[in-house]
């Protein structure tokens, strides 16, 4: 079977300076199988139908928050609960996986500096790690593809070349030998092609970041989504916070 990692971010990855109110970079993948993913799909093909009766929107986590552009409706707070309830429900309901790696970007400075290495292909490097160590329990998987929000030219270039290294000589905790039995292919879509997984991954890694930077608060959407996270013998493998 056929497998995709949507991945997409949440946050500033760079470290030059910091947003103290946010200053976490959270970089968030969505594993999910062939069949699986064509069922969330359609759910959200049919959501974009039900609001705006087409489906050229793009459902964007901020976008959402602020009720910007398309989301202007959900100042309606009657449409806002309707939409919101909707949106739990394919994302509670649905079967995938959530691995997610997220870099405190204070307390990594401090015990780092500010290092020239990107925490993007930090944080990508262990979501690659632990979504083999997920395959290898499903037992099921052929082919894998990786598909990544599209942030510019020479960042793309930079973390293909990552990938492509990572696929050579592996990582710390897995050898290229494992990695390449998956057969991994990459690309890189921009946000106007409106992809559905990224979406996801998207509207997940949000509330994964509040929950991180406020782990003493109330956070219900990170409640709809904690069973997703990729877990262990009760230990949560696709949650993985540095340093």
């Amino acid at each position: 079977m056929k497998y995709y990692l949507f991945i997409d971010e949440s946050g500033d990855h760079g470290l030059k300076t910091v947003d103290e109110s946010f200053p976490v970079f959270i970089l968030c993948g969505v594993l999910i199988s062939e069949n699986n993913f064509s069922k969330i799909n359609n759910d959200l093909v049919d959501l974009k139908l039900k609001y705006w009766n087409n489906n050229n929107v793009i459902l964007h986590s901020r976008d959402v928050r602020k009720c910007n552009n398309e989301f202007k409706i959900l100042f309606d707070l009657n449409v806002k609960e309707q939409f919101y309830n909707d949106v739990n429900s394919i994302i509670s309901a649905n079967n995938y996986q959530i691995i997610s790696s997220a870099i405190n970007k204070i307390e990594f400075i401090k015990k780092y500096g500010k290092l020239e290495d990107d925490v993007y292909e930090i944080a990508l490097s262990f979501i690659l790690e632990r979504t083999i160590f997920c395959l290898d329990e499903f037992k099921d998987c052929e082919s894998l593809e990786i598909i990544i929000e599209k942030r510019g030219k020479k960042e793309d270039t930079k973390l293909a070349n990552h990938l492509n290294k990572l696929y050579q000589v592996g990582t710390f905790y897995i050898d290229s030998k494992r990695i390449k039995e998956y057969n991994i292919k990459h690309k890189f879509l921009d946000k106007k092609e409106n992809n559905n997984g990224i979406q996801i991954a998207d509207l997940l890694a949000y509330p994964i970041a509040r929950k991180i930077i406020f782990p003493e608060g109330i956070h219900l959407s990170y409640e709809l989504i904690e069973d997703k996270i990729y877990s262990k013998n009760g230990k949560k493998y696709g949650l993985k916070v540095f340093p």
